[in-house]
């Protein structure tokens, strides 16, 4: 079967135009060496920048070629970290949520391709200004953090028509190889995949949670910053969350200001029922295309099936035809 060769996979260095998203709490080192073993690009969730976590997980990912991703906002009282990262000579650095400026000059230093992902068309032409060598552009419809802005049809090829050579990246919403023969013809280079990843066998999420991924169905999430105000910490505005509904969310959706007034409340009773084993405290991030998830998989099969699918799609006359 051919492969799908793209301005993402000549830039990178990989095989397949397929990237795990770097999911704090779940993308560890295992997982993204078998996505890069796979011929696509691990990326490990280093998230707020915790050093023993990441320092562990960089090396369960032993010789692979592995990206590191930081929530940007996270770490500005630790930007040390970065350098951290880099001394690693990660096959990428992922950067998203925040001002990731400060950074960009020590990257480019290292000789470390710089993946910047945005939400808004202003986000993008800032990063492409200032120097990111992928864009990813993440819809609403992804899982997890993100912004309650643009869907991913629109916003990929609105990026790409102003990124010139730049590789941009398709996320939210797309979990099998129809996400990724959908956003190659948005002009994308390849796709970033979270939710999906969510049930791979190598991710560090617990079974039961693995097991709540496989049984959603997209209308059962829900975007909110009720599920980061309960939890905690709080994500700095605009950024909120995608996850499967729970009741506690959905009782304070619309009513953030009156959370807020009872927040030290709520949040402890909330914290309480978790420590009592509640399974309406567990926050299940996933995205609208958690339907087409039927199944926990090694990481680097669902790497193949999806590479394999989209392959077909574009290659089958029967899929569509010119008359």
């Amino acid at each position: 079967m051919p492969r799908l060769e793209t301005a993402l996979t000549k830039k990178l260095g990989i095989e397949h135009p397929v990237l795990l998203a770097p999911m704090g709490g779940n993308s560890g080192g295992a997982m993204a060496s078998a996505v890069t073993e796979a011929g696509g690009l691990g990326i490990i969730g280093g998230g707020p920048g915790d050093r023993t976590f990441l320092e562990r997980e960089i090396g369960r990912a032993g010789n692979s070629r592995v990206g590191i991703g930081f929530i940007t906002w996270a770490i500005e009282d630790k930007p040390e970290i970065v350098s951290v990262a880099l001394e690693r000579q990660p096959a990428a650095l992922f950067l998203s949520f925040g001002d990731h400026t400060p950074y960009v000059d020590e990257i480019k230093r290292a000789g470390v391709p710089l993946i910047c992902q945005i939400q808004t068309l202003e986000q993008a032409i800032a990063a492409i200004d200032s120097g990111a060598d992928v864009i990813v552009a993440q819809g609403q419809e992804a899982g997890g953090h993100g912004m309650t802005v643009r869907g991913t049809i629109s916003l990929v090829p609105a990026i790409v028509d102003r990124a010139g050579d730049i590789p941009v990246v398709a996320a939210g919403g797309l979990a099998d190889g129809r996400g990724l023969a959908a956003a190659l013809m948005l002009g994308a280079s390849g796709i970033l995949m979270g939710t999906r990843f969510c049930a791979a066998e190598e991710s560090l999420w617990q079974p039961d949670m693995k097991a709540s991924v496989v049984a959603a169905r997209g209308d059962d999430t829900i975007r909110t910053s009720v599920f980061d105000m309960l939890r905690g910490p709080d994500w700095p505005a605009p950024f909120d969350g995608r996850a499967v509904r729970i009741e506690a969310a959905e009782r304070w959706q619309g009513r953030e200001a009156d959370l807020r007034e009872n927040l030290d409340k709520e949040r402890a009773a909330f914290t309480e029922a978790g420590k009592r084993g509640d399974s309406g405290t567990k926050v299940v991030w996933a995205g609208e295309g958690v339907d087409l998830i039927q199944d926990v998989q090694p990481a680097g099969d669902i790497v193949q099936q999806t590479v394999d699918q989209a392959v077909a799609m574009l290659t089958d006359k029967k899929t569509y035809s010119l008359v």
